[in-house]
């Protein structure tokens, strides 16, 4: 049976901790925004810390979080931005105390190590959602959904697409996050099962054809074979060389899962983007694609 971390409620503490890039910068909007939710925030190490590009060094990182994973006053635990920096870092980290008793994981991009990884290994969910460095210039249906996320409020979406979708209806655990990360830990004990899962993918800053290259990694590992659902997040500030590779993200998912037949949601709004509205990894969704409109609802 999953284990759930406990939903929020005001008085509790939180954590804030960079597993990853160094922060760039001010979290006091985030750390007060926290506070008018009723909340307490601890501040780690990692949010003053510097070391090339990262939040400190891997051994200060890997004691910043292990100190809030392990203190039990501590009900959740936000990574302050993403980067680069997780996956090294990951295979020294003791979860044992969190399996024991969970708290919520909270973050996006380079946190995708997190959340793949607690999947693939005790199942516990944890939450994709705005993270404290992009909580300024969020816009403040995301922050409300990530309020409502902790506080264990329900949690559902509805809107139309902007591209093409395939229409059908799926069950099934929630899983992925940043396509890129979920690459780099392919084939680790990090990577979840993807099947039977519904699968969320995004990306920022990557080059057109490396989406491609990406995607087909996945097709011919059988990755995309056996999945329930599949949702397309933002894909970012994409880059083409000067000669185009010519086909968007959705026209190159499209063409890879063509001999399937479960559902495709394209712009969910989820991602490297303002409006990042928050998911729960790790939970049972219900997922309904019809002509342009989705539904997504827990």
């Amino acid at each position: 049976m999953t284990k759930f971390p406990q939903f929020l409620k005001k008085g509790d503490t939180v954590a804030i901790v960079c597993p990853a890039g160094k922060v760039s910068r001010d979290l006091s909007y985030a750390i007060h925004l926290f506070e008018s939710w009723g909340l307490n925030v601890l501040k780690g190490k990692t949010l003053s810390a510097g070391f090339h590009q990262f939040a400190g060094n891997d051994k200060l990182r890997i004691e910043d979080f292990q100190t809030m994973l392990d203190n039990p006053t501590v009900k959740a635990i936000f990574a302050a931005r993403g980067g680069y920096g997780t996956v090294r870092i990951i295979d020294r980290i003791d979860f044992s105390g969190f399996v024991k008793c969970p708290k919520w994981i909270i973050g996006f991009s380079d946190i995708t190590v997190l959340h793949s990884h607690i999947q693939a290994q005790f199942g516990i969910p944890t939450i994709h959602g705005q993270m404290p460095q992009t909580v300024a210039g969020a816009t403040k249906a995301s922050l409300e959904s990530l309020r409502k996320a902790l506080f264990g409020k329900r949690l559902s979406y509805h809107y139309k697409s902007r591209y093409n979708t395939r229409s059908g209806f799926a069950k099934g655990v929630l899983v992925g996050g940043n396509l890129a990360t979920l690459i780099s830990i392919a084939g680790s004990v990090s990577e979840v099962d993807y099947r039977g899962k519904i699968l969320f993918i995004e990306d920022v800053g990557e080059y057109m054809y490396c989406i491609d290259r990406m995607l087909r990694m996945l097709k011919r590992a059988g990755k995309l074979r056996d999945l329930n659902g599949l949702i397309l997040g933002g894909f970012t500030d994409m880059k083409e060389n000067k000669i185009p590779f010519g086909y968007t993200p959705e026209e190159i998912i499209f063409d890879l899962v063509k001999d399937y037949d479960f559902p495709v949601a394209t712009n969910f709004p989820a991602g490297h983007l303002d409006n990042n509205k928050t998911l729960i990894f790790g939970k049972n969704i219900l997922l309904s694609v019809s002509g342009q409109s989705v539904s997504l609802a827990y």
